[in-house]
């Protein structure tokens, strides 16, 4: 009888593995099974229901189950069809009409057709929808323009806007617009993030908690059936431990790769070291509501005091640079070119402190051990200490677990620490400033404004920005609200990253995308 890719994955997944990994570092390479893709993810996934989550790691995994009605192109952060084959959108940018698919089934065998979206969208949005309490949905921000989304034929759905909503397209695209199986929500309930049942190119198989996630070939994909039998997400907190896995063969694929290591991986011929740049920035988050940020001097020092061209030099390998504002570099058409970092100055931090009276204040600051885009968050994080060590500033590091880490950040530092570590991928120059800068952004109001800025004119630019259909006006308004952010500083600027990954010599076809997702379908493994 053959033995299957997957049955042979599932065989070599024992605990033997582990021995195994810890060999001589290339004495064991491509020793995993043909046809299946083993995957060193960054941490454990919290969830894998796309409207409950927020974090890339998850994503990551979740890219390859679902499909949205529109999907990024292959290399760009343009949208094309997906689930729908085409689409109009009303002259007054407030009505948009979706022809779907007429051949698509969930992977539970139910149908793909309009109620299925109705049914998607409802569920975040409106509070009497039966399957509301499955959430929270914490990206339901992305469609809160959406008035009504109404089933007009079988296969066909239209969204009907409040206003015009420029980032629209682009949030669909985002896996916040990911569509789930209404009938596993109904089934499932409130554990439908154990269950995941969506359209795309791999269907799930099993979640072993802290070991791993496999998903298989969907071979009747609607856009034809991937390469590969099976992948294998395994979570690896540790980037070391992941550089030791890829090393000895227990891993084909490793995201992340820690700056001291990506010249060596790139150096040997067993592997590929893969590059992409994309919307990312890794700042610290500064809590405006009590303690010694709620001055706008003590802002402003954090970023002087902070030598953020050392760290992108020596803590992260060059594979960063100097982050001047709350949008990347990548949105060029709506990137403020003008903004200047702020400049290392430990003199001027010093003044700044003195000025505000808080001379030897004593700082809580949240560290993580990994996390999506967070870079090598522990060195970064005792490099940022001893920068303002410098400047008579005493801060206590707490480490945290990614998710317990965003348990604690995502619902606001009031009453528990004045600064955190954070890094976000974004898909539009209005998603971080939206969803992390404005005032009704608030963690109590579902919001990630987690060090509680507020500014008026700020709020202001950033609605009619997502109003404007006319990237020139767009543009301006990110501009002007870049200054005022980086004025106030309610952020300290850290980098704008360079994503990276390694791949073993036996996998073809892979590619990084701008919007740091990992997209499997076309990747095949000898």
């Amino acid at each position: 009888m053959m033995t299957s890719p997957y049955t042979q994955a599932r065989r070599w997944l024992l605990p033997t593995l582990a021995g195994a990994a810890l060999g001589a570092a290339g004495t064991l390479h491509a020793q995993t099974p043909p046809e299946v893709l083993v995957v060193g993810q960054i941490a454990e996934p919290k969830a894998l229901d796309p409207a409950q989550v927020t974090a890339v790691n998850d994503f990551r995994i979740m890219m390859n189950l679902y499909d949205g009605l529109v999907r990024y192109t292959d290399g760009s952060l343009e949208v094309e069809p997906a689930l729908a084959s085409d689409w109009t959108i009303s002259d007054d940018g407030t009505v948009y009409t979706f022809t779907l698919r007429d051949d698509v089934s969930f992977h539970d065998g139910s149908a793909f057709d309009a109620e299925a979206v109705v049914f998607n969208f409802e569920r975040m949005l409106d509070e009497a929808h039966p399957y509301h309490d499955t959430g929270p949905f914490p990206l339901a921000f992305f469609f809160d323009a959406i008035e009504e989304v109404e089933a007009t034929g079988e296969h066909e759905v239209t969204f009907t806007l409040e206003e015009p909503y420029a980032p629209f397209l682009s949030n669909l695209a985002y896996p916040t617009g990911l569509i789930v199986s209404p009938a596993a929500v109904e089934e499932h309930g409130e554990e439908i993030g154990r269950h995941p049942s969506g359209t795309g190119p791999f269907r799930f198989e099993e979640w072993e908690s802290n070991r791993r996630v496999v998903v298989t070939r969907n071979p009747d994909y609607w856009d034809g059936a991937p390469e590969l039998e099976a992948v294998v997400f395994r979570p690896i907190t540790d980037a070391n431990t992941r550089v030791s896995e890829m090393l000895a063969g227990g891993i084909d694929l490793m995201v992340e790769v820690p700056p001291d290591n990506v010249a060596m991986f790139a150096e040997d011929p067993m592997f590929e070291v893969h590059e992409q740049a994309g919307p990312h920035l890794w700042f610290l988050i500064l809590n405006m509501r009590e303690g010694p940020f709620t001055d706008p001097r003590m802002r402003q020092a954090i970023n002087y005091a902070i030598d953020k061209q050392a760290l992108v030099e020596d803590v992260l390998q060059g594979t960063a640079e100097v982050a001047a504002g709350p949008i990347p570099p990548a949105f060029e058409w709506a990137y403020n070119a003008e903004l200047e970092p702020y400049p290392h100055a430990p003199e001027r931090a010093r003044e700044l402190i003195a000025e505000a009276g808080h001379e030897g204040a004593e700082l809580t600051f949240y560290v993580t051990d990994g996390g999506s885009g967070m870079l090598d968050p522990i060195p970064m994080g005792a490099a940022i200490q001893a920068d303002l060590a410098e400047v008579g500033l005493d801060v206590s590091i707490e480490t945290y677990e990614w998710n317990t880490f965003l348990d604690r950040v995502n619902p606001g530092l009031e009453g528990k620490a004045d600064m955190a570590q954070m890094a976000w991928m974004t898909n539009d120059p209005d998603t971080l400033p939206f969803l992390a800068l404005r005032t009704d952004a608030m963690p109590d109001q579902g919001g990630f404004n987690s060090g509680y800025y507020s500014n008026a004119e700020v709020d202001e630019l950033l609605e009619q920005a997502r109003r404007s259909t006319d990237q020139a006006e767009r543009a301006e308004l990110y501009r002007r609200m870049q200054v005022i952010v980086h004025e106030e500083a309610p952020w300290a600027f850290v980098a704008n990253w360079k994503q990276n990954a390694v791949t073993t010599a036996d996998v073809e076809g892979f590619r990084l995308q701008p919007s740091f997702f990992l997209l499997l379908h076309d990747v095949a493994k000898r």
